[in-house]
């Protein structure tokens, strides 16, 4: 395997986590008081959004050809990055 292989595996698995993260976190919202779910599910948009995003980041480096995907790195690392603490900043408030 590759650099580039392991490195998308390694996100790709990062990325389902959160999902399995983000996915709890709605369920929380729903059973939530009406206007907590309401502030609740605003947060769960947005991590869903972040997750979109860095997901479009990954099938850019999935898409990159030869070396080119090392110049993908740093924006794919900076989306993990905001997804990342996104989530625990979530996960803490949702607690």
């Amino acid at each position: 395997m590759d650099d580039k292989s392991a490195y998308a595996d390694k996100l790709q698995a990062r990325l389902d986590q959160w999902r399995a993260e983000i996915d709890k976190l709605q369920a929380k919202a729903k059973e939530a008081s009406a206007h907590t779910q309401l502030k609740y599910q605003k947060e769960v948009d947005d991590l869903q959004a972040k997750q979109k995003e860095a997901k479009k980041k990954l099938d850019e480096l999935g898409e990159a050809q030869g070396k080119a995907w090392e110049d993908l790195k740093s924006g794919v690392e900076a989306a993990w990055d905001n997804l990342g603490k996104a989530v625990r900043s979530a996960a803490d408030r949702f607690s």
